[in-house]
């Protein structure tokens, strides 16, 4: 079935462009499969002519079959005064061999004047010309038209004028780009209608989310009549932004009720952004719209409360409609609600007449207040719980005492930790050297346990945050320190807190094995 809303992908090229974004070759090529895959209708490769990188992305991706996207490669309106058959440029279009290219061009007179300084004539020439040229050789073309609404609002009849040259050229889509990004949906839906109303060929829309309407103003064109929409994965682009596609296509399909990428490929919308972001070598934004972990994570009593017994009353959507997840938060907001779903997501047998619910609420909130943080330190408050319902039952170790101590030679730094601890009547001594004095003490720690506890070999710290919570007591503040852990084949965080940064962090250390050692 034929779409009511295509998707170009632009994540490649102009996604590329957003600060701190670097993609490879391989990169790229990892993406734009996993897009067809998905089921977008364009993925937008490069420009050609504007670096060997993109070039070569092309010819790799000749080798390639894609089964649902269209590949566009991305160029300008030939230059001024030239031949449109003599560019450099528009011949590495073609010689990408796309079906799709996508050209821009100027809409506004203030551009035409004072960034192309040339006659508003030649502008509408070197956009006719360019189209026509590619549609002649077969291509499959859509014209972007830069700046369109601040261009219509700087002179609506030149604007129509652009629009109107490339439709007469042969475009098989004229998509109105609000560049800087600043304009409002009003805006948008008013000038996208002026261009349905006047124009025969498709209309589609680019924003950027430059005041934070990116997606809005693309919703607000396809209110208007618009049928294609250009964005990036996770809003990528320049500045801050482009129209951010993960919150577009479950916008279209799930609250304008048109069709756009295939129902089945809505579930897994969060592992596309978690990929995307993997790939371009980012950590994932939790607060993102739809598919961030924290898009449907319930904090306050009252909401778990309500959540408990109706999903809905705090959740516009079921999250694994788009491949997402409910997540109850403990902290000192919490009501007996939050404790007794996250106790059940732990695997813990717990109701709300559990005789010990309130003693487990008081003792987390008590701690909340101390400095503790559980949020991200799961495995901590599971050993609370677990304390709590089995009325404190005896550790599988203890630490009796550690030492960390660092010198510094002429060459290098040298940090020592000497651990011991006990399991039953057994005593471990270990030392070992590490990285740091926290490196150091983990190493030891691990070291001494494993002689009683074989599997925590395989136990590796992979990450270590450290927070200040008091910073007017200077050098003297309280210190929380989050750790996360994995065997292989799950992780988990535990929490620290103590005025001694090495005493919070073995505090978070001593958690983790304790964890990794349960056999549930």
């Amino acid at each position: 079935m034929k779409p009511q809303v295509e998707i170009y992908d632009t994540t490649l090229r102009d996604g590329s462009q957003g600060e701190g974004i670097n993609f490879s070759v391989a990169d790229k090529l990892r993406i734009a499969e996993k897009l067809d895959a998905f089921g977008v209708h364009y993925i937008e490769g490069g420009w050609p002519g504007s670096n060997p990188k993109d070039i070569e992305f092309f010819a790799q991706a000749k080798k390639r079959k894609f089964k649902n996207a269209k590949l566009a490669a991305f160029g300008s309106t030939r230059k001024k005064n030239t031949p449109v058959e003599q560019d450099d440029q528009v011949r590495l279009l073609i010689e990408a061999g796309t079906p799709v290219v996508t050209i821009y061009g100027k809409t506004s007179m203030l551009h035409v004047k004072e960034v192309l300084r040339c006659t508003p004539e030649e502008n509408l020439a070197m956009i006719g010309d360019t189209v026509r040229y590619l549609k002649d050789h077969g291509k499959f073309v859509i014209y972007d038209c830069e700046h369109a609404f601040d261009g219509y609002k700087l002179d609506p009849e030149y604007a129509l004028d652009t629009w109107r040259a490339a439709e007469k050229a042969g475009a098989d889509f004229v998509v109105l780009c609000d560049t800087n990004g600043g304009c409002l949906p009003s805006e948008i839906a008013a000038i996208t209608k002026v261009a349905i109303g006047k124009l025969n060929c498709k209309i589609g829309i680019h924003t950027h989310d430059d005041i934070g309407l990116g997606v809005a103003n693309a919703l607000a064109s396809l209110d208007a009549g618009a049928v294609h929409v250009q964005g990036t994965i996770n809003g990528y682009g320049e500045r801050t932004g482009n129209c951010n596609l993960t919150s577009v296509i479950p916008c279209v399909a799930l609250k304008q009720k048109k069709t756009c990428v295939p129902a089945k490929s809505l579930a897994k919308l969060k592992e596309l952004s978690m990929f995307v972001d993997e790939v371009a070598n980012l950590r994932h934004n939790p607060r993102l719209p739809w598919v961030g972990s924290s898009a449907f994570a319930h904090k306050g009593g009252a909401h778990v409360n309500a959540v408990q017994k109706l999903a809905s009353s705090y959740e516009h959507i079921n999250p694994e409609l788009v491949g997402n997840e409910r997540n109850i938060l403990i902290s000192d907001l919490s009501g007996r609600s939050n404790i007794v779903i996250k106790a059940q997501e732990l695997g813990f047998k717990i109701t709300n007449d559990t005789p010990e619910l309130r003693q487990i609420l008081d003792t987390i909130k008590q701690r909340e207040h101390e400095g503790f943080e559980y949020e991200a330190a799961e495995a901590s408050m599971a050993l609370i719980i677990r304390g709590i319902l089995d009325h404190n039952p005896a550790l599988m170790f203890s630490v009796e005492k550690y030492h960390v101590s660092m010198r510094r030679d002429a060459k290098q730094s040298v940090c020592e930790a000497t651990v011991r601890v006990r399991v039953g009547k057994k005593v471990h001594d270990e030392v070992a050297k590490g990285d740091g004095p926290v490196n150091a003490l983990d190493s030891a720690l691990r070291s001494a346990l494993a002689k009683s506890f074989p599997k925590l070999k395989k136990i590796t710290l992979t990450d270590y945050k450290v927070r200040i919570l008091d910073g007017i007591a200077g050098t003297a503040a309280k210190t929380r320190v989050l750790i996360e852990s994995s065997d292989g084949q799950r992780e988990w965080g535990t929490v620290g807190v103590s005025e001694n940064i090495i005493e919070a962090s073995l505090q978070a250390l001593v958690d983790s094995m304790e964890f990794a050692l349960l056999k549930k």
